[in-house]
């Protein structure tokens, strides 16, 4: 009776459980509110949106659907007269803005990554356009009536339209043709507000690369008789190609989710004040079916030519 009992005892006792079930329980645990605000918070706004852009949404009486298959999206490329225009408006604008975004931080982080006085300075000054493209102080901006009346009237008592105007008609005659190099210089010139408060966190991650690059590659490539020029194509233009490809994917994605974007603006439009759910959902999935495509066609563009050291 005793050896059985002795048995029953040991069968009754768990088991203690396994390094590995642990740390397996104690990751779960750490990512549950991932996992959950992922599901509550993306994946299923996202199923509805997709659900509303084959629908009619109807608030009479609750939220009701009425499954339309694509009329939707006939109506935003057939119908709709400013979708398509803001989509190649802004598209247009993003072919120039983009380069003109990375050339400029890079050149920025170069230049911060030098010694000279007043480099914290310095840095903090270029790390302003990150508070300053934060979205209160953007609306603040957006909706200063100061500077509103400012740009009025500029524009009322200036026959030029920008400084890059000024410079054509005192250099260039009405008949001389302006290249479409000058005239991606003349449009970054004239956006280099917009570049300079979209380039904060670009200079940051152009500037964490650089300080990476070991200086005894700089100073072998000194040794070897390597000029300035050849040092920076050869050395550090390569080390950091890899943040280039991650500067112009989040320069992408930035450029086309900002405030003031004319896509974005119409969509909020439609679905607020009309209450166009469905049509407001095509949009935002067509928008976003493109910016994927773009992003796959220029990682694949760029991915080519990353150097990685090992």
């Amino acid at each position: 009776m005793n050896s059985e009992n002795m048995d029953k005892r040991k069968k009754k006792q768990k088991k203690p459980k396994s390094m590995a079930y642990r740390n397996a329980v104690s990751g779960y645990l750490f990512t549950a509110p991932f996992t959950i605000g992922f599901i509550v918070f993306l994946l299923m706004p996202l199923l509805q949106s997709l659900r509303m852009a084959f629908s009619t949404v109807n608030f009479e009486g609750g939220l009701a659907y009425k499954f339309v298959k694509f009329e939707n999206f006939k109506y935003i490329f057939t119908v709709d007269p400013d979708f398509i225009t803001y989509l190649v408006t802004e598209l247009w604008q993003m072919f120039y803005t983009i380069p003109s975004i990375i050339i400029f931080s890079f050149f920025i982080a170069i230049i911060l990554n030098q010694e000279f006085k007043g480099r914290g300075l310095v840095r903090a000054i270029f790390f302003l356009p990150v508070i300053l493209s934060s979205g209160v102080l953007v609306g603040i901006e957006t909706n200063n009536t100061l500077m509103q009346g400012l740009k009025e009237v500029i524009a009322d008592t200036s026959n030029a339209t920008s400084i890059t105007d000024v410079v054509k008609s005192l250099f260039l005659s009405e008949s001389a043709y302006v290249g479409p190099m000058l005239n991606y210089v003349f449009n970054a010139v004239d956006s280099i507000y917009e570049i300079a408060i979209a380039s904060g966190i670009q200079i940051i991650i152009f500037l964490s690369g650089l300080q990476t690059i070991s200086p005894s590659m700089f100073e072998a490539a000194k040794i070897e008789g390597a000029t300035a020029w050849e040092t920076f194509w050869k050395i550090t233009l390569p080390m950091v190609s890899s943040l280039i490809l991650v500067n112009t994917i989040y320069s992408i994605v930035d450029f086309f989710v900002r405030s003031d974007n004319e896509v974005m603006i119409h969509i909020k439009e439609t679905m607020t004040p009309a209450l166009e759910y469905g049509r407001s959902s095509a949009m935002a999935w067509t928008y976003f079916a493109i910016i994927a495509v773009i992003i796959g066609i220029v990682s694949a563009f760029i991915s080519k030519r990353v150097y990685y050291y090992d």
